[in-house]
């Protein structure tokens, strides 16, 4: 099979929106050449996220979405039941807090010590309960076509985003098949994550089916975060980690990195992969794989 080159765009549910004002802001410098210089950089901004009556963690982040991301923070923290009611999500742009509201009660002190995350993803306040979350997980056993994946690299990597407008910044693609849904960015790459399972949470879409695309490295807690959350399937362009390995031999979840062109590795679940288009008929990337614009 070969695989059809395509200059097409696929219609997302949701995709970055790189003009927003909000999101980056102009900023003069001088470059290489001693030069003035004014780039586009990306805004970062505190979120304070509360369940209930009590204050969980605050997040730093560039500010979109945060209704996803206090849910998808909950319930990737094994805060938020699957089958919870949530009573109402409040977001106060002013205080920089979302409060979510469920008809259960809250007590997560013990649990709470250190409640700032970090842009650099750091989420060692509550590694421990993520890891403890894993030994319920049975992942669906789905099968993953190497066309889907060259498609989905293609096109996510020509998608107008923040990352192409301002870089300093991580992306989270959730995809069904060779389609790419749900594009979220943020300053953390368990950001970006955690605001696609908000959506998904919200929606009430399943996992069976997903596969999850990341700009990022594919660490331990990427893994887990991808377990929990039920997707079978996780792919990068970046490399991996050793325990990012072994956790996704033993959760059964397929992963695929170093994507590049007609490239890629898959260090866990290469049996479920259907290897269903000839790599030589895949173009090499070019240097210039991610276009700056639209119409680039």
């Amino acid at each position: 099979m070969q695989l059809p080159v395509t200059d097409d765009l696929p219609a997302y549910i949701i995709a970055p929106d790189p003009g927003a004002p909000r999101l980056t802001r102009k900023v003069e410098g001088v470059d290489h050449a001693g030069q003035p210089a004014e780039i586009a950089v990306v805004e970062e901004r505190p979120l304070t996220i509360f369940l209930n009556g009590q204050e969980i963690v605050t997040a730093m982040t560039i500010g979109d979405y945060p209704e996803y991301l206090a849910l998808g923070f909950l319930r990737n923290q094994g805060m938020l039941a699957a089958d919870e009611t949530v009573t109402g999500v409040d977001f106060d742009e002013d205080l920089e807090t979302v409060v979510v509201r469920t008809d259960g009660q809250t007590n997560y002190e013990e649990k709470l010590k250190k409640k700032t995350r970090t842009s650099g993803c750091a989420v060692g306040t509550v590694f421990g309960d993520m890891m403890e979350g894993l030994e319920q997980v049975r992942l669906p056993d789905l099968k993953v076509k190497t066309s889907d994946l060259y498609r989905l690299a293609s096109v996510i990597n020509r998608t107008p985003s923040l990352y192409l407008e301002a870089g300093a910044i991580h992306g989270t693609v959730l995809c069904r098949g060779g389609e790419p849904l749900v594009y979220m960015e943020d300053v953390g790459r368990h950001n970006a994550v955690d605001k696609i399972a908000g959506w998904m949470f919200s929606e009430g879409v399943s996992a069976d089916d997903k596969l999850l695309y990341t700009t990022g490295r594919l660490t331990s807690e990427m893994v887990i975060k991808t377990a929990l959350m039920g997707i079978p399937a996780l792919a990068s362009r970046s490399g991996f980690t050793a325990w990012g390995v072994e956790i996704a031999r033993e959760v059964g979840l397929t992963l695929v990195g170093r994507m590049r062109g007609k490239r890629f590795v898959c260090l866990a679940g290469e049996e479920r992969l259907v290897r269903d288009v000839d790599p030589d008929s895949v173009p090499d990337e070019d240097k210039k794989h991610r276009r700056k614009s639209a119409g680039a």
